[in-house]
């Protein structure tokens, strides 16, 4: 009688936890496997998780993250390539089933839909964002030593995220959570460029509309604060007036600047020793290192961080920098940075423009743009692909 193993398309509990039974059962798969050397190569195991679909031999450990991260391949309840004995029927063929089956096919060989079908898509964003490893250390209950101490502050913000993913807008809502419908207000701001005291008034009206139990914030600050949790903040640093250097680390004290002399901080209008000092120029600065790492903890584009290894121009034809002689250049320079296909290539840009239109007063700022080149073409210069790193102030060249 063939096992039960439908805990293999079960990972996630409504919660977003990972089940205590797929756990278990992963361990299992994992024993199973190194049980049975003659289908292992040097010590690597076939990797079930659905982009590798057992064609690629990968160590223990990697396979065990992948499968935690993603899943099993569909419709692999028998372990054929793993040196499990098939009975009565062909498993071989039915591995090659698409990872990514619709619900008829799934029922046509008997095997439960797969949970992130199904899964809330605000549950999956958080545990992009936050990262795998906090988000598996702190699913598993069982686990009493993770909750023998108080969680760190990514387990923290991930665990206060998993509240708000269910928590229904209103008492007896069954269509919006308070973080999808916080989203879903952002990102119409953002694409619309709705100033802040148009946005809060809309906030009012939609608050007077809602039921009296809502749990929607009350102004934009405070739906920035929601999201802020997600991480990708904002970093601002002191500028010297004519971009001599950065008030930071060993100068972060100094009231002039070491190069021209001019003063930090404006000249005060009052007398008053608790006004707060105004400096020349922000620079406005969003770390690149963890949107970087969102990239690669995010299961929609991590597949896509190599693709500009195996995916060359064979005829001669531009259609990407990497068929271009600067970027084989650089490989031949820095070949230990090239042998790691992971490491990340970028492209930097920046311009002067004045972000109030040609009516407004006169100002200008130079945003500085990164592209992140180890993405194809299709999508390396898209919008939420490229990055805007910093924002220098005033009209002046930032050399």
């Amino acid at each position: 009688m063939m096992r039960d193993r439908s805990w293999m398309y079960r990972c996630l509990t409504v919660d977003g936890f990972i089940r205590d039974e797929f756990v278990n059962g992963v361990n299992e798969f994992i024993h199973f496997t190194r049980s049975n050397t003659t289908f292992m190569l040097k010590n690597k195991i076939r990797c079930p998780y659905s982009r590798c679909s057992n064609n690629k031999f990968l160590c223990e450990d990697k396979v065990t993250e992948d499968i935690l991260n993603r899943g099993f391949i569909g419709a692999y309840t028998i372990w054929s390539l793993h040196g499990e004995h098939d009975v009565g029927q062909s498993s071989r063929s039915r591995d090659r089933i698409k990872p990514y089956a619709s619900n008829e096919e799934h029922e046509e060989y008997g095997e439960p839909i797969y949970d992130e079908e199904i899964e809330n898509p605000y549950s999956r964003m958080v545990r992009d964002a936050i990262g795998l490893e906090v988000a598996f250390n702190y699913g598993c209950k069982n686990e009493s030593r993770f909750m023998e101490e108080d969680p760190n502050p990514n387990a923290f913000s991930y665990y206060f995220l998993l509240s708000t993913i269910e928590e229904p807008l209103w008492s007896g809502c069954t269509k919006h959570t308070t973080l999808s419908v916080v989203s879903q207000l952002l990102n119409v701001k953002s694409e619309y460029n709705l100033s802040e005291s148009c946005f809060d008034r809309l906030l009012e009206i939609i608050k007077n509309m809602l039921p009296s139990d809502e749990t929607l914030p009350t102004d934009f600050y405070r739906l920035k604060k929601e999201v802020a949790k997600l991480g990708l903040g904002i970093s601002k640093f002191m500028l010297a007036k004519n971009n001599c250097m950065l008030f930071w680390m060993e100068t972060a004290n100094f009231e002039h600047c070491m190069i021209c002399g001019h003063p930090r901080f404006k000249l005060r209008k009052s007398s008053v020793k608790k006004q707060k000092k105004i400096p020349y120029k922000i620079l406005r600065y969003l770390p690149l290192i963890p949107r970087l790492q969102r990239l690669y903890m995010s299961c929609k584009t991590a597949e896509y961080m190599t693709w500009h290894v195996q995916n060359q121009s064979d005829d001669g034809v531009l259609k990407h920098p990497v068929d271009g002689k600067a970027w084989q250049h650089f490989n031949r320079t820095h070949d230990l940075f090239a042998m790691e296909p992971r490491n990340v290539r970028l492209g930097l840009c920046s311009d002067d423009f004045n972000p109030f239109g040609s009516t407004a007063k006169p100002y200008s700022v130079w945003p500085v743009m990164l592209c992140v080149y180890n993405l194809p073409p299709w999508m390396c210069m898209k919008q939420q692909y490229t990055f805007l790193n910093m924002v220098i102030p005033r009209k002046k060249n930032p050399s």
